[in-house]
């Protein structure tokens, strides 16, 4: 967790960009991740140097070694040297020499040199370059947490501008989905449509929680630095925004790749993963001739929501197992596309659970009802039960402003703080892990009037594989009292009594 002060500072230089004319969120932290990808060279140069010094000059590969056209050392280009120099000098340095180096750069053989090659430098003036140079040379880079942290704060500043947070779905969601799949050490983890790459990071993250000692071992540690996590996305800048945040949460080298997932061939890399986690744009229709003939042959559609499941069921090991974020759509369309998909998952793998999400989830971009559907690839059955959760409260509120309603402590799926009995109402999402887990135990007897309760293959067969939750939760309907007829009946022989009487009364009064 970083400081208010480290917060503070980070929100000033956020907002010197805005005054000094760049006002796309995404070009700020596009900016910003070139300077802590130079950071890190300069770094990596350190490092090799002092690995020569110790061991002779074939123990490392100086990354700012030899000089320019001009004669000019690529040594002056480096973080240490220029950070000291008078803005109007580092602003030279950096626009001039320092961002055609990086264009040219072989580098490090990474992801992230490779996607630094169409790097523009956009920072308009020497004080704010002098600005943000400083802010990032004082915050610790060495610690891990701090500058994932860091990066992470950035990037939820993309959601707050309003502006392309289609790319960001809520950590808290991807905590949940990342927890309920537990990812191992020896997983090959996949996101087909990944964004900034949370879904990516937080695997990594809980990777490293759950099994400490995991990376002492060095197979294990070349595994998960450089062929655990895949990404793909087709917008550059997400490339390198996520690329770079993989680097900052500690994974050396990711496979985060360019490649639009629904119209190339995937028929190379079926069957290669053993995890996939997901929230692919679902942006409404493709064009036939677009569309991968591999994922045509699974289910006959143009709905991207329908190509991005049977790519996920295409890339799957058997075994592999999935958490994926869908529009509610999915779950009842009565298209033949739509049930044949549905009718493969609960019939041909195991489809394990269906989680209802609220439909402020991903708001203020979207009102759509989303769920999670969470299933297993088998290739033959294995469904018995699907588990259902309705969740109704995430720990924000469900409208655009999306404010917390509990003490940071109390809010995601694994708070730091238990929560009390009535906090529920607001965080289901501790409820729903700990209830994911035991699935196969005491969730069978719960009623269908309950938040979470489990369906047999043969009920959803018979309603046509429809998975909303609503097609099968019961309501409790409140038991009223019916008085009897005659106590009605003396009711309204009195009522008559009195009005009779009443009317007495006034003849009465004007006789």
């Amino acid at each position: 967790m970083i400081t208010g002060e480290l917060k503070s500072k980070i929100d000033r230089v956020w907002d010197a960009f805005w005054s000094g004319g760049i006002s796309n969120p995404l070009e700020v932290i596009e900016q910003i991740t070139y300077l802590l990808f130079i950071k890190r060279l300069s770094d990596l140069h350190t490092l090799e140097l002092a690995k020569i010094n110790r061991f002779g000059p074939d123990a490392g590969r100086l990354v700012f070694d030899g000089s320019d056209e001009q004669g000019r050392k690529y040594d002056e280009l480096r973080w240490s040297h220029f950070k000291t120099a008078a803005p109007a000098e580092m602003f030279e340095i950096v626009g001039q020499r320092v961002f055609p180096f990086l264009r040219t750069l072989g580098g490090d053989g990474s992801t992230y040199s490779h996607h630094m090659k169409d790097a523009r430098f956009t920072i308009p003036n020497p004080a704010l370059l002098a600005r943000v140079v400083d802010m990032l040379d004082h915050i610790p880079m060495e610690d891990r947490d701090t500058k994932g942290d860091l990066y992470e704060y950035m990037l939820s500043k993309i959601a707050t501008a309003g502006h392309n947070g289609q790319f960001r779905t809520s950590r808290h969601i991807i905590q949940l989905m990342v927890a309920m799949t537990a990812p191992t050490p020896s997983d090959e983890i996949c996101d087909p449509a990944c964004g900034t790459a949370g879904f990516l990071v937080e695997a990594g993250e809980y990777v490293r929680r759950t099994h400490p000692t995991a990376l002492f071992d060095t197979r294990q540690r070349k595994h998960f630095h450089e062929s655990m996590f895949h990404g793909f996305d087709f917008d550059s800048t997400m490339l390198r925004i996520g690329s770079m945040n993989m680097l900052l949460h500690g994974v050396e080298n990711p496979d985060i790749r360019y490649r639009d997932s629904l119209a190339e061939n995937v028929s190379s890399e079926s069957e290669k993963y053993s995890l996939i986690l997901a929230n692919p744009p679902f942006a409404g229709s493709l064009d036939y001739e677009s569309t991968s003939k591999d994922l045509q042959r699974i289910v006959k559609t143009k709905k991207t929501e329908l190509l991005f499941l049977a790519l996920f069921l295409r890339l799957l090991k058997p075994g592999g197992r999935a958490a994926v974020i869908v529009p509610d759509g999915v779950l009842f369309g009565s298209s033949k596309a739509h049930k044949e998909l549905r009718r493969v998952l609960v019939e041909d793998q195991k489809l394990d659970g269906v989680i209802k999400l609220p439909s402020g989830t991903f708001k203020p971009y979207s009102g759509v009802s989303t769920a999670v559907l969470l299933f297993t690839k088998t290739n033959s059955g294995g469904t018995d039960n699907v588990w259902f959760y309705e969740v109704t409260a995430d720990g924000w509120s469900l409208d655009d402003k999306r404010t917390p309603l509990l003490p940071t402590e109390k809010l995601g799926p694994v708070p730091d703080v238990a929560l009390a009995e009535d906090e529920h109402a607001k965080n289901n999402l501790p409820d729903a892990l700990a209830r994911w887990f035991r699935r196969d135990s005491d969730e069978l007897q719960r009623a269908r009037t309950e938040q979470s309760f489990c369906v047999p293959k043969a009920d959803i067969v018979e309603q046509g594989y429809d998975l909303s939750l609503n097609r099968y939760k019961e309501v409790v309907h409140e038991e009223i009292e019916h008085r009897s007829p005659l106590d009605i009946l003396a009711d309204l022989e009195r009522v008559e009594a009195e009005i009779q009487q009443g009317l007495s009364d006034l003849k009465a009064m004007l006789s």
